[in-house]
């Protein structure tokens, strides 16, 4: 029996016993949760920056989609943006986490801006392959949700060469021929299940189509949804601690739902409403890979003055991942995106 399943099964007996002795409700804290490698580089990358520079530096789009953590930094002097044409010329500017499109580093130029690329590794992993597969003349098949920022930045390494699929219906409606060259791509944060439900519709309909050398969905929401998986059959409810417009944050309500479990996704505290923990015994908490942990605890600390007897943690390793991070000297020519 490995780590992660002896952990599993002594927090179940611990909650067990828990729930015997007071008759009061628990809350069983699944593991990993969340900031994850690519959360933390982009996060320092605006604090060191800020600290390097001093405000007001620019970040175009939320650096990572997390209301708390947006707050905190703009707090601190950051200046959000939609588009960099609303950034000063020559202006310091941070490109977020999720990616940007190549006309995002040609406006960059064009105003002289001095900008710092703080895209996730793994979605520069993405961009890579997809302009990769161009080249070659492949149609790129891309997976994912029409509108994310992620998806934007994606397509358009090679627009004129990418089919957005957002779901197994949309399969259906595809016309590939068998002498077209095709590759599979996906969103690094989408649900693994409905992914693979997807790609296995897009192999039955075109068995020639070809999969990455390795998995686009990233680690950390594979690890944070594995670790949803384990606590189900323990919980009645579970609390996914995440912003709206989180991606991954999102899909892990959706495991949760997809299992019979009601799941919720809050921002904290404030967001949680009586009625969903009424007659609950047995209540989950996790949180998505741009939540900070100060929040989750929060979170538990409401439960705690609500009556929950007992907090019981998965026994599962750190992920132990960590990511470099980039160049913090602006590029003053504004190189292309690496890869």
């Amino acid at each position: 029996m490995d780590r992660a399943v002896r952990g599993v099964a002594a927090m179940e007996d611990r909650v067990s016993d828990a729930r015997t002795e007071t008759g009061l409700p628990v809350a069983v804290v699944a593991k990993p949760r969340g900031f994850c490698a690519g959360v933390e580089r982009a996060i320092r990358v605006v604090e060191l920056t800020l600290e390097r520079y001093g405000p007001p530096v620019y970040v175009r789009k939320e650096i990572v989609h997390n209301r708390r953590v947006v707050e905190r930094l703009r707090a601190a002097g950051a200046t959000f943006v939609e588009e960099l044409d609303e950034v000063p010329l020559g202006a310091v500017a941070i490109l977020s986490a999720h990616g940007s499109p190549p006309e995002v580093y040609e406006a960059a130029e064009d105003r002289g801006l001095r900008l710092i690329d703080a895209t996730c590794p793994l979605v520069r992993k993405v961009h890579v392959e997809v302009r990769r597969y161009a080249k070659r003349g492949h149609r790129i098949i891309l997976i994912g949700h029409a509108g994310h920022d992620e998806v934007i930045g994606t397509t358009g390494q090679a627009p004129e060469a990418t089919i957005l699929v957002k779901n197994v219906d949309d399969v259906a409606g595809l016309r590939i021929g068998p002498d077209v060259k095709g590759v599979i791509l996906t969103q690094t944060t989408l649900s693994q299940d409905d992914t693979r439900a997807i790609v296995g519709e897009l192999r039955a309909r075109f068995p020639h189509l070809e999969l990455p050398p390795s998995d686009d969905i990233c680690y950390a929401t594979q690890n944070r949804q594995s670790a949803v998986k384990e606590i189900i059959p323990r919980i009645d409810t579970l609390l996914v601690v995440g912003s709206q417009n989180s991606s991954n944050s999102r899909r892990l309500t959706e495991v949760a739902r997809a299992r019979g479990v009601a799941a919720h996704l809050i921002d904290g505290p404030a967001d949680i409403e009586e009625a969903w923990l009424k007659g609950v015994r047995r209540i989950g908490v996790t949180s998505g890979a741009s939540a900070p942990e100060d929040v989750v605890q929060s979170v538990l600390g409401y439960l705690r003055e609500r009556g929950v007897a007992a907090i019981e943690e998965v026994d599962a390793p750190d992920e132990g991942v960590t990511f470099t991070l980039p160049e913090l000297t602006p590029m003053t020519d504004t190189e292309s995106p690496p890869g």
